[in-house]
């Protein structure tokens, strides 16, 4: 078997990245090849996590056939959100905890998913099974992941065993999750430099609901005004993507990481409307909706959507 290239998602965020160099430094600890790479640039966030702990960018990959036969998936498993030619390439395994959607394989492999905050804390677990020290640049790395898919353990999505792991690796790491966490969570949400096009997409996800193809992206912020006031800028390019990808509808979730509340906006076929609408009992007015309490895309905007579309 050739050398196994890890990566999580399409415009990956903090637990992508790092769910990448923590699995792929345990699958070379147990005597697999593995290299951890990105389908995309990380982020402020993450930037700042990797700096931190003084781990190098990860190479970014478009296509994995040209060199090698075999990857591993982490934090993710449906193939619109993988690498462009997963279909040409076998899948080792996968260590997610999201649902599974959209998966096939021709061969058997390894699958390990479980219903936490984040797939670090499925790492972590791998790592406890195989009797594997976790050094203290990955421990930080895991805690980062943990603590940007949580929101510091505010998100619904957070369990007990994701604060309790957390709590493990910050002391491995040497450090205070509180105090790092937030830095952390406020170097990513600081959205005054980046262009319109990150803010969209930057963070977003495709979902195939009742033969719809709804992209579903979602920017933190301290002050949801930071990014509402290029609010015409933002529709515009929403739109744009619609057109170039022909999804049905893009619908952007801007979360403030101070309060906990979300506002949506929501560009794309008018008759879709009253279906968003119906999953978050909120009126849309000029394209914008209030998402009181909404943090979590997995936990609270796909769901909700699903039945809605579907009921």
């Amino acid at each position: 078997m050739k050398k196994v290239l890890v990566f999580g998602h399409q415009n990956p965020d903090t637990d992508a990245i790092s769910s990448a160099i923590s699995y792929a430094y345990l699958l070379n600890q147990i005597g697999v090849a593995a290299e951890p790479v990105a389908l995309g640039e990380s982020n402020a966030e993450t930037n700042y996590a990797l700096e931190h702990f003084h781990h190098t960018k990860l190479r970014v990959v478009n296509k994995a056939s040209e060199e090698t036969d075999t990857v591993a998936l982490v934090d993710h498993n449906e193939f619109q959100q993988s690498i462009s030619d997963i279909q040409e390439v076998t899948v080792y395994s996968v260590v997610d905890h999201h649902k599974v959607g959209n998966f096939e394989t021709a061969a058997p492999l390894y699958y390990v998913a479980k219903p936490y905050g984040c797939t670090q804390s499925v790492i972590y677990g791998l790592y406890k099974e195989h009797g594997l020290a976790i050094p203290k640049d990955i421990a930080g790395l895991m805690l980062s992941g943990i603590i940007s898919d949580t929101l510091l353990y505010s998100s619904p999505t957070c369990t007990d065993q994701d604060v309790a792991i957390a709590k493990e690796l910050a002391k491995i790491a040497d450090v205070n999750d509180e105090e790092y966490g937030h830095e952390m969570l406020r170097a990513g949400a600081n959205v005054d430099d980046r262009t319109t096009e990150s803010i969209v997409d930057g963070d977003a996800k495709s979902f195939t609901i009742a033969g719809k193809e709804i992209r579903v992206g979602q920017v933190n912020c301290v002050d949801v005004k930071d990014v509402l006031k290029r609010k015409e800028d933002v529709l515009k390019t929403m739109e744009n993507f619609n057109q170039e990808n022909h999804y049905d509808a893009f619908f952007l979730v801007i979360t403030n990481i101070l309060t906990n509340d979300s506002e949506g906006l929501l560009v794309g076929d008018d008759a879709l409307a009253g279906f968003f609408e119906k999953a978050f009992n909120s009126t849309l007015s000029d394209h914008q909706m209030a998402l009181p309490g909404i943090v979590s895309r997995k936990k609270q905007i796909i769901p909700p959507l699903t039945a809605a579309f579907e009921g």
